[in-house]
């Protein structure tokens, strides 16, 4: 690809892995790629691949077996650990087992790369940490303990942990692991956000691929012997995605980001209607095995409209009325409209 003037970190023929003895195992060929300033980049692989290798290696936690890692055109081997710090923050779904360890304190923990030898928390740094726990919704549980929070308000905490540490390069592994739906896009946007407003360079894992599509800016994609990086569109146009699930009972639909299961087809139904209703009944029709007819055919659905409260489906032999698409599909799972 080519290069962007705006690099802040560059891969150049890395390669990933672990040592054993005096051999190294890598797990990959030698990996390049590329990120901007202020740029959301989601790194998507096969559970195992590497993803959790590659952002650990980034982060300087990992010792690389051989290629370059840079920042600002300096390889990462010559910043000392402190400068590291204030590089790049990183953080794992790991959890954290302390006792007596406030959301506070573990939130004060990112700044220790600027305070004193005693770690003294001055009012400048402690409006930076009361920042980073309001950004992530933590401001109630401040001064509870992390032994007393769920799964996802622990990893919340993290991530604040991590905005107060306020590096240019913030690596978070499966950030949004243990949040729930909801929980997951707020803390998606809040990233987001940093890219773009704060021009923080994020780099997170993810199994979520609609997630990242939807957000990201570019996309590193770990497939079986290379990586690739683009923009979710430039690698949908590509094709790319489709080699995450070669040997797998599910499609991934370059057209649309959507994603199709190998169902058995029934045959085909012509819909009739037009918005919200018309599009997830023709959803719910594919789920039941039947594609949508694009000429007026028996079978057909009629969805409801102002005038009619029913679905109502028309076969050779007979008419039903439903209230709800639960009661249609349900239906059409148990019988063959070829034969109704």
């Amino acid at each position: 690809m080519i290069g962007n003037q705006n690099n802040i970190l560059s891969v150049i023929g890395l390669e990933i892995g672990y040592v054993s003895g005096r051999t190294g195992n890598a797990l990959l060929p030698p990996l390049y790629a590329h990120a901007g300033k202020g740029e959301l980049i989601a790194v998507i692989g096969r559970n195992g691949i590497g993803k959790s290798t590659l952002l650990r290696t980034i982060a300087g936690l990992q010792q690389s077996l051989g290629g370059e890692i840079l920042f600002r055109d300096k390889s990462i081997r010559g910043y000392s650990r402190l400068e590291m710090a204030k590089e790049v923050g990183y953080i794992s779904t790991e959890i954290v087992k302390v006792s007596n360890m406030s959301v506070y304190d573990l939130v004060s923990l990112g700044r220790y790369p600027y305070t004193n030898w005693i770690g003294k928390i001055d009012a400048e740094n402690h409006n930076l940490i009361t920042e980073a726990i309001k950004s992530t919704s933590m401001s109630g549980f401040s001064e509870r303990f992390i032994s007393e929070l769920s799964d996802g308000e622990r990893q919340r905490a993290m991530i604040a942990r991590l905005i107060a540490q306020d590096t240019e390069i913030m690596v978070m592994d499966e950030p949004t692991a243990f949040l729930d739906i909801g929980s997951k896009y707020e803390i998606l946007h809040l990233m987001s956000r940093l890219a773009h407003n704060n021009d923080k360079t994020i780099l997170y894992s993810t199994h979520d691929m609609h997630m990242a599509i939807s957000m990201s800016d570019r996309i590193w994609l770990i497939i079986d012997n290379h990586l690739v990086e683009g923009s979710p569109e430039d690698l949908m146009i590509a094709g790319m995605f489709d080699h995450l699930f070669d040997s797998s009972p599910v499609r991934f639909n370059s057209d649309d980001g959507t994603f199709d299961f190998s169902i058995l087809k029934k045959g085909s139904i012509f819909l009739e209607g037009d918005g919200i209703k018309k599009h997830w009944t023709e959803k719910a029709i594919n789920r039941a095995g039947y594609t949508v007819s694009k000429k007026r055919t028996i079978p057909c659905i009629r969805v409801p409209d102002e005038k009619d409260k029913f679905y109502i489906l028309q076969t050779n032999k007979s008419e039903y009325k439903f209230s709800a698409i639960y009661d249609l599909i349900r239906f059409l799972s148990k019988n063959d409209l070829l034969t109704s």
